[in-house]
């Protein structure tokens, strides 16, 4: 190829699911010349995620800060409906936990025993969103088009040199092809390439957490409210609708999740603990059969589920937990979801990716032309990516340690919303975002770390109803500096009302 008649962008970022569009779109409002790539093709299957208040806060603050007034209707579901209707998502008031006993059928109480719910927004109209991935990445990249940001789909990249620049050769169908950029991006949400092109290599061992996942897109499952209605639970103090929420159904050896979407498509999926090794021998459908028999209210309400069409199959991954020894490099960096996962139980992937994406905007769009600051800057990056991803570990492996006793289930997850909230104020407070959760406030950290060695000395032997008082009674005095929503209220029953994000 002629290099005086070539294609040279200044980033280069391949993988065009969500995250990597909206970096492509705010890095052109900011003035660089950008390259997206796709090796696949939309609309294309992804695993349906959920939002949160942090997400939507940063989808707000980028439509602002890089002129994409359009991102914001995506930051709740009522505007979402009024903008683009046509793009499926589903009301997400908050998350609700309800907690099953092999072979038994699911009961509860007036005290809500095994019931958790804790909302996130007043309202239908203000809430945050499950999103089906498929629509939602088409379309983002059809404002990639619409901005006449190069786009190429079907794209592979075979091999990546840099020297001053790089040079990277990609086939599409049977084309081969050149392109250059002074810097790349790896949005590729997998670690794969990272290992091949970059000779940076991943691990698990530094994970608490060790679960993986059989998933899919379901149609004819009935609500789950008209479950507890035939069995005379009574739902009249919910705080919402749980089907309008994260719904998760707590097992004894994991949990599964019910995202329902408004043209009443769901994705279903169960994540289960590994730590034993248990169902390493086992086919997906023999786990997937195996469960439903083992909680038959699980099973009764899946009974008459069908496949949807997209993807059609049960899918089984591998182990969830995956973290790259590195970041960036000289002329790269990864975005969170291509550094590393943890765990999707609380719903913390898109806000995770979105704020890492925050974060290196800001050190892109002040520093590209500085080498020594820039640099310098992604090295912080790729601390607060570290401390941020062992902070959720921590917060998710003591949600797997508690899942067989649900009162101590409970009190541990008021870690996370601990965390939550703190993140929240101070982003409602104008303050830099720091780390994601703030995982860089060292009396949240505290908390977090000194309380699972607390809970494992507990669990270590089977604990009794005074051990839980205890247990309770410390989270709730070491929370309570943070604690601006009636976190282990007694009065409240489990039922969460509040909001603490203003939407």
């Amino acid at each position: 190829m002629n290099k005086n008649n070539r294609d040279h962008y200044d980033i280069l970022i391949a993988g065009a699911g969500f995250a990597g569009s909206v970096m492509a779109l705010a890095l052109q409002k900011a003035g660089f010349k950008v390259c997206l790539l796709e090796k696949g093709k939309h609309p294309r299957f992804t695993i349906g995620e959920s939002s949160t208040p942090i997400a939507d806060m940063i989808l707000r603050k980028f439509s602002s800060q890089y002129n994409l007034p359009w991102l914001q209707d995506f930051s709740r579901y009522g505007s979402w409906q009024l903008s683009h209707p046509e793009i499926v998502c589903g009301i997400k008031r908050g998350f609700s936990f309800f907690k099953h006993y092999p072979e038994q059928e699911f009961t509860s109480d007036e005290n809500h025993l095994n019931e958790l719910l804790v909302a996130a927004s007043n309202t239908d109209e203000l809430s945050d969103t499950n999103w089906l991935r498929s629509d939602v990445d088409s379309f983002l990249v059809h404002k990639v088009k619409e901005s006449r940001i190069d786009y190429f789909e079907l794209t592979e990249i075979i091999k990546a040199e840099r020297n001053s620049e790089w040079e990277f050769s990609v086939k599409r169908e049977n084309d081969l092809k050149l392109i250059y950029s002074d810097f790349f991006i790896d949005a590729t949400g997998s670690n794969d390439f990272a290992a091949k092109f970059l000779n940076v290599e991943s691990s698990t061992d530094s994970f608490l957490t060790d679960s993986f996942t059989i998933f899919s897109h379901f149609d004819n499952v009935p609500h789950w409210t008209e479950l507890l209605k035939k069995k005379k639970i009574s739902i009249e103090d919910f705080p919402y609708d749980p089907d309008n929420s994260a719904l998760h159904q707590i097992l004894d050896e994991g949990w599964m999740w019910m995202l329902r979407f408004n043209n009443e498509r769901i994705s279903v999926g169960f994540v289960l603990d590994e730590m034993n090794g248990f169902y390493e021998e086992f086919s997906s459908e023999k786990i997937w059969k195996d469960l439903l028999k083992k909680y038959p209210s699980i099973g009764n309400i899946l009974k008459d589920a069908t496949l949807h069409s997209d993807p059609g199959k049960i899918i089984t991954t591998k182990r969830l937990q995956r973290k790259l020894n590195h970041c960036f490099g000289e002329g790269w960096v990864a975005l969170p979801h291509s550094i590393g996962f943890v765990d999707p139980l609380f719903s913390s992937g898109i806000a995770f990716s979105l704020s890492g994406i925050e974060k290196l905007l800001t050190i892109i769009t002040n520093y590209f032309q500085d080498h020594e600051l820039f640099y310098k800057n992604l090295g912080q990056y790729e601390k607060g990516i570290f401390e941020e991803m062992k902070l959720m570990d921590c917060l998710i492996a003591g949600c797997y340690k508690t899942m067989g006793n649900f009162q101590l289930f409970n009190v541990w997850s008021m870690l996370y919303f601990t965390a939550t909230i703190a993140h929240e104020q101070r982003r409602l407070k104008n303050g830099a975002p720091g780390y994601f959760l703030n995982a860089d406030d060292s009396s949240i950290k505290e908390i977090v770390y000194n309380s699972y060695g607390d809970l494992l000395e507990i669990i270590s032997s089977s604990p009794s109803e005074e051990d839980v008082k205890t247990f309770t009674n410390l989270i709730r005095e070491r929370i309570q500096p943070f604690n601006i929503a009636g976190l282990l209220d007694p009065s409240s029953k489990n039922m969460y009302h509040h909001t603490v994000a203003v939407l």
